[in-house]
Order: C-alpha cells, then sequence, then structure tokens
C-alpha cells in the first residue's frame, strides 16, 4: 500500500481559514460505510442520525495557546518555540525555529520577562528539550503571551482564541484541537442527551504529529507519533453498557478513535487506562471498539485519511473526498465534516 494511492486534488480555495458561525452550520456529509451512499446535509441534522441508546465519546483536551516568542539573550535573535508536550511542571519539548539559534544552554526571555528558558537538549528528530522558568503558573503566563499553534494552512489570523477550542474542552495539553468536535455547541449537545443518546469523555492531547507529512512510499514503514491519553472508569463503563444493550459507540474525531482502539488492542476490553499510544490505523485495520465515526476532511496523504479509509473502505473515502471537492466542501481544521455510519 502506498501513500501515494491516499493523494486527492485540492484547490487551495477549498482550505477554510475562518470557522462558521454558529459552529453547528457547517456542512455535514453522511457517508454509509457499507454501501458507499452519500447524503448532504447540515451539522446540526446529526440529531437525524442518532439513536437512544447510542453514546458519543468526544475528546475533552484543551489547546494550550503554544506559540511563543522568545529573544536570545545574548544577541536579541527571535526564535519561535511551540510547545510539543509536557515533560514535567517546567520542562517541556518543543520546536523551535530557527532551530540552529536554539543550541544546547543558550537562554531565551519571552514578553515582558515573564517567562525565561534554557536549552537543555535536542533530540533525534530536531525538537528540543526546554526548561521554563517563572513566578506564575506556567499556563496562566501561555495564556497571556501565547498564540493558538494553528496549523500551517490557515493563513487567516484567529479572531477569538476560544474558537479553536471545543465547547467542553477542560484539560489543558494539546498542541492542536480534536477538529471534529468544534461543530458541537452546548445547546446542541443537550439536545442530543434528551434525545437518549449518553455522551462520555475521553483525554488524547493532540501532538504536532497530526500534521507531519508521511515521508516514506510504503505505508507500514511509516513510524507514528505519540499522544498521552486518560480513559476514565465512568466513561469505560458507559461504552461497555451500551455494547451490551445493543447501541453505537460513535467516536467524535480520529483523537477518540485513537484512545479507543488502542485501548481494545492493549487490553481486549474497555477500561479505565491512562498511557501514551503511538497507533497507526490504515486499511487492513479490524476495529474493535467503535461503531460510527464523526470527523473532518484530512490532508491528502496523510496518517488521518488512511484511518477514515481503514474505516470506512479506501473506495468509499476516496470518491467521499473527490464529491466533497466537486461539491465544494470546505477543508481541514475549520472546515466541514462527515459522519461515517
Amino acid at each position: 500500500m502506498k501513500t501515494s494511492d491516499f493523494y486527492y486534488f485540492l484547490p487551495e480555495e477549498l482550505i477554510a481559514q475562518t470557522p462558521i458561525e454558529p459552529r453547528n452550520m457547517s456542512r455535514l456529509m453522511i457517508l454509509h460505510k457499507d454501501s458507499g451512499e452519500i447524503e448532504h446535509k447540515i451539522f446540526k441534522d446529526l440529531t437525524d442520525y442518532l439513536k437512544p441508546g447510542d453514546c458519543l465519546i468526544l475528546n475533552d483536551t484543551r489547546v494550550i495557546p503554544a506559540r511563543i516568542y522568545g529573544t536570545k539573550k545574548e544577541t536579541g535573535a527571535v526564535v519561535e518555540f511551540l510547545l510539543l508536550k509536557q515533560h514535567s511542571n517546567l520542562i517541556w519539548e518543543c520546536l523551535c525555529g530557527p532551530g540552529k539559534r536554539a543550541k544546547i544552554g543558550t537562554e531565551f526571555v519571552f514578553g515582558d520577562g515573564q517567562l525565561e528558558c534554557v536549552v537543555k537538549d535536542i533530540l533525534d528528530d530536531g525538537n528540543r528539550i526546554i526548561e521554563f522558568k517563572c513566578e506564575n503558573n506556567i499556563f496562566a503566563v501561555l495564556d497571556e503571551i501565547g498564540q493558538m499553534p494553528l496549523p500551517p494552512y490557515i493563513k487567516e489570523k484567529l479572531q477569538d482564541k476560544e474558537r479553536y477550542q471545543t465547547v467542553y474542552s477542560e484539560h489543558l495539553g494539546s498542541a492542536a484541537a480534536p477538529t471534529a468536535g468544534l461543530h458541537f455547541t452546548n445547546e446542541m449537545l443537550d439536545d442530543i442527551k434528551n434525545m437518549g443518546v449518553n455522551i462520555g469523555y475521553v483525554t488524547l492531547h493532540v501532538g504536532l504529529g497530526t500534521f507531519r507529512p508521511v515521508k516514506v512510499d510504503d505505508v507500514t514503514k511509516h513510524n507514528m507519533h505519540s499522544e498521552h491519553y486518560v480513559m476514565p472508569k465512568e466513561t469505560a463503563d458507559l461504552i461497555n453498557e451500551t455494547k451490551k444493550n445493543g447501541g453505537r459507540v460513535i467516536s467524535v474525531g480520529t483523537t477518540s478513535c485513537r484512545t479507543l482502539e488502542s485501548i481494545a488492542s492493549k487490553n481486549g476490553l474497555i477500561c479505565a487506562d491512562e498511557d501514551d499510544t503511538s497507533i497507526f490505523i490504515y486499511p487492513g485495520y479490524k476495529f474493535k471498539c467503535i461503531d460510527a465515526l464523526i470527523t473532518n476532511f484530512h490532508l491528502p496523504e496523510s496518517t488521518l485519511i488512511m484511518l477514515v479509509s481503514a474505516f470506512a473502505g479506501f473506495d468509499n473515502v476516496m470518491n467521499a473526498y473527490n464529491t466533497a471537492v466537486k461539491d465544494k466542501y470546505r477543508f481541514f481544521s475549520f472546515g466541514d465534516a462527515m459522519f461515517i455510519c
């Protein structure tokens, strides 16, 4: 299976630059995975396809304003830091650019001096291990001086930071948003609960690897990035009860999907768990937990379009993507959604 198999042509003007208002008025493609049939709806119509006894599993991670700009103490040169993963309170793995200005031992200052750091180590992939120093809570400082780490294909400035957060975001730790969840409003979630659909939460902190291209020709040779997840006992019990009663487990986003499938693959069942996962799902994978998937439209040749193809079938997905291009759907993080059922 080649990476190039997952290529599709996408005109640049279809890459969504700003979010839709209100959130649930984006377009929604319904893809029936058994038949390949496609329907065209609005996201708020999702409730027409849910049934009492189903459960939605949402990723409640919260994005850190993780892009900050530091001034080199020695020279005043400016370096961009993107915080990727917290190793301890003030020790973080970061992407720095330009990297040649961030050698081991180099010190930087941020903002008006609220934050300082020193480069402690350089990893094999070029990422830096950074030790920060600040008097206040580092997350409070980041909220003041940091910018949202929008993907490189979004050129427009985000006017409201909260539009790159889901309405149910809670646990800080992501370098990117779980974008399938951006379409939900609080009112829509209330409507879903009132119709007898249960809602459960997992946490998976999304890393930069989400946006890294697959650089090998043979899909099976790709090394997947690792991300940290938490499965609460309450959510595990909800999933098991849903399965027992014949309801569907509906994953909201590929991040929730990777969490559920990681636990099911490791333990053979769904249970409370906390771990790192580097699961790579591509066609041929046998799903062990999810029954339906809500997701956005993903980049060509990405691990995410491979995951979706594994779930809905390669031919169905590539046809759906080509249809979406033809019908001028909006793509990627702020784009439209697909419900695969």
